[in-house]
């Protein structure tokens, strides 16, 4: 990876996240791209110095971040690259952009949510789609709410790459005043359990909804870390402690903060909402609904118990009552 201020870093998405990112990066006098779709919102923010629909109150000095909607124009001259766009749309995406696009470069993921196309995580489909080694593929994770970053508030992000020299970049880069970063070398299970965990939050949001108080909430979260635990091992059988920030913390702070939309998302389903109302009244992706499906497909294939993930799916996709799959699930739960 290409030390110093001086190499281009892309961030590619219009998002909180995305937002959030380029704060941190842009502050750290960091040579800093930023890739969006909506030329509207391109056009907002190098007039007003904000992004129009996402942390208005984060300012920019736009004169020293390249905007752009051209994606193949702005991978060529970074040289690290950050995907921050939902995961859901991560396919369309890139699909003009060729192998070649990626050559020497390093390519981290911010995603927080499974590639539905091909049932995959977002290193998988990297490494798979576009040639990359996973040894120039990385993830930033948190625990991390990006309305938070936008307010300074101190937070910890960790940085994933099998390569730890990689990672340890990425974290200088990132670092700063109200920014801790560490680094960790297990690439896969540091991005399956950012995935997990909003699966779990979806829950414990639906339990909240049905009237389910802290007591009931603290015993479904404890069940989750372990099924997050059986999960990645099963996948990925190596020495790991899930007990630090990137497992547990990540999974705290999305299933309790009032800035989690998976929460959110979930409350309203237990509220008695709709999918699809929920997500009009959102406005905001929650990642947790789409990756749900794809777990519950890799769970079957690789058996693991997963009671919690099995009642978020049959309320979600297979058009059962959340109240009676939570009340069955309570026996399942210690």
């Amino acid at each position: 990876m290409e030390t110093g201020r001086n190499s281009r870093i892309l961030i590619i998405g219009g998002g909180s996240w995305a937002t959030a990112l380029i704060k941190i990066l842009s502050q750290n006098q960091n040579n800093v791209s930023w890739w969006m779709r909506d030329e509207a919102a391109i056009e907002h923010l190098k007039l007003h110095s904000h992004n129009p629909k996402y942390l208005q109150s984060a300012e920019f000095n736009t004169q020293n971040i390249t905007i752009s909607s051209d994606l193949n124009a702005l991978i060529k001259e970074a040289k690290t690259i950050v995907i921050a766009v939902p995961s859901a749309f991560v396919h369309e995406t890139f699909k003009d952009i060729t192998n070649t696009s990626f050559q020497d470069k390093v390519v981290f993921s911010a995603l927080k949510g499974m590639i539905p196309e091909m049932n995959v995580i977002p290193a998988r489909y990297l490494h798979k789609n576009f040639g990359i080694p996973y040894s120039k593929i990385g993830i930033i994770c948190g625990p991390c709410h990006a309305e938070e970053v936008a307010m300074e508030r101190l937070s910890y992000l960790t940085v994933a790459c099998s390569e730890l020299t990689v990672a340890r970049e990425m974290a200088k880069k990132l670092e700063c005043r109200y920014i801790r970063a560490s680094v960790s070398d297990d690439l896969f299970g540091t991005e399956f359990s950012a995935i997990l965990k909003n699966v779990y939050a979806l829950a414990t949001g639906i339990s909240a909804g049905l009237g389910y108080g802290d007591n009931f909430q603290a015993v479904l979260i404890s069940n989750s870390i372990r099924e997050i635990e059986s999960f990645i091992d099963a996948l990925h059988p190596i020495h790991r402690d899930t007990k630090t920030s990137a497992y547990l913390g990540d999974l705290l702070v999305t299933a309790y903060s009032k800035f989690s939309r998976n929460r959110t998302f979930g409350f309203m389903i237990g509220k008695g909402y709709s999918v699809k109302a929920a997500q009009l009244e959102m406005n905001m992706v929650a990642e947790g609904y789409y990756a749900v499906k794809s777990l519950h497909t890799i769970k079957k294939e690789f058996d693991v118990d997963m009671p919690i993930l099995e009642f978020v799916y049959n309320a979600l996709y297979a058009g059962k009552s959340a109240k009676k799959e939570l009340n069955s699930l309570t026996d399942k739960l210690d």
